[in-house]
């Protein structure tokens, strides 16, 4: 039985404080309507009287007499606008010709006035003068004649050098180091020599020293201190060596350690490296030959007696693979991304 009541106790309670917020929010709502009507009457009220006082000001207007003053005002000013005092004020301003004048603006240019073309032909003729440069271009004429015969052996003899140094689309490179580090084991750049297909050196330059020099080796190098100080920057000498060989077929003997040392690379497709062509391997039975051996079974020429020359060596590089230029480009011909017309007639 009790839990029956506390069960009916509950439901009432809900029920009636179901009633007291129905209750709540209709007052609420009541209340919200009638302050909407208060102001609206009150803003009504307000918009009545401003009209009203605008329809009593319109309908006073013509008892007004400020209003004949303001009348009177304006005839007396028309009266100004029409006398001769002010037209006569208006005229004396220069209005269009000032403002041409003065005006300097980037979006106005001052317009050239055109001159008449009969008298700029005339001008032209006065200022060329053309009697005088025909008699001066005759003369010249006959000296050129005269002095033609001494210039084509000059520009023979120019062409003739020029074609010694040129440039070929096969370079021959050879280094000389020295040695630097603890014990001297590292090398280091101290001498770059360039060759050309014709055996013609085109670039041969000392470096200075970038490091303390343990070892000059100057018995196989050949490098001395003198040499090294009145060289060239580093940097120079690798920019120009690589704006020399790019794009261009490198040849030489271990080329690997020559471009490590200049701290370059060349694309493989574009290396011809006589320490890796595999028919010169056979000279020394499938091991690494050295320059010299191969100068000596191939080309019949001793080279490296003593101190070396790495314009030397990179010429007996070059006459190396122009022996074997044809072989060793057609072998190649097969790799990818190679072309036949790499070789030189």
């Amino acid at each position: 039985m009790s839990d029956g009541i506390v069960r009916v106790t509950l439901y009432l309670l809900l029920v009636f404080i179901d009633f007291l917020l129905f209750v709540l929010k209709s007052v609420g709502q009541v209340v919200v309507f009638l302050l909407k009507q208060l102001l609206n009457l009150i803003f009504d009220v307000n918009m009545t009287e401003s009209s009203k006082k605008r329809k009593r000001n319109n309908s006073g207007q013509n008892e007004n007499p400020t209003v004949a003053v303001r009348g009177i005002i304006s005839a007396n000013w028309q009266k100004l606008l029409t006398s001769n005092i002010i037209m006569d004020k208006k005229t004396e301003k220069p209005a269009a010709t000032d403002k041409k004048d003065h005006f300097t603006g980037t979006f106005r240019r001052a317009r050239k006035k055109k001159t008449p073309v009969s008298n700029s032909v005339e001008n032209n003729l006065k200022t060329l003068n053309l009697n005088n440069k025909t008699n001066n271009s005759v003369e010249h004429k006959d000296v050129i004649a005269d002095t033609s015969d001494k210039k084509v052996d000059s520009t023979v003899k120019n062409e003739n050098n020029n074609k010694k140094n040129t440039l070929t689309k096969f370079i021959a490179m050879d280094c000389e180091m020295v040695g630097v580090g603890y014990d001297g084991n590292d090398h280091m750049l101290a001498r770059v020599s360039l060759v050309n297909k014709f055996g013609d050196c085109i670039y041969d330059k000392f470096v200075k020293a970038r490091e303390e020099v343990i070892d000059y080796r100057t018995e196989v190098s050949g490098i001395r201190k003198e040499d090294m100080l009145n060289g060239e920057d580093f940097t120079t000498v690798q920019k120009e060596v690589a704006e020399i060989i790019k794009g261009r077929i490198l040849v030489g003997h271990s080329l690997k350690n020559d471009l490590s040392v200049l701290f370059l690379s060349h694309p493989k497709r574009n290396i011809r490296d006589t320490s890796r062509y595999k028919p010169f391997r056979k000279v020394t039975k499938g091991s690494t030959p050295s320059l010299k051996r191969l100068a000596k079974e191939i080309l019949s020429i001793d080279i490296q007696h003593g101190e070396h020359s790495s314009v030397e060596d990179a010429r007996a590089a070059m006459q190396l693979y122009c022996t074997v230029a044809k072989k060793w480009e057609a072998s190649m011909s097969d790799k990818r991304g190679y072309s036949k017309k790499f070789v030189e007639d």
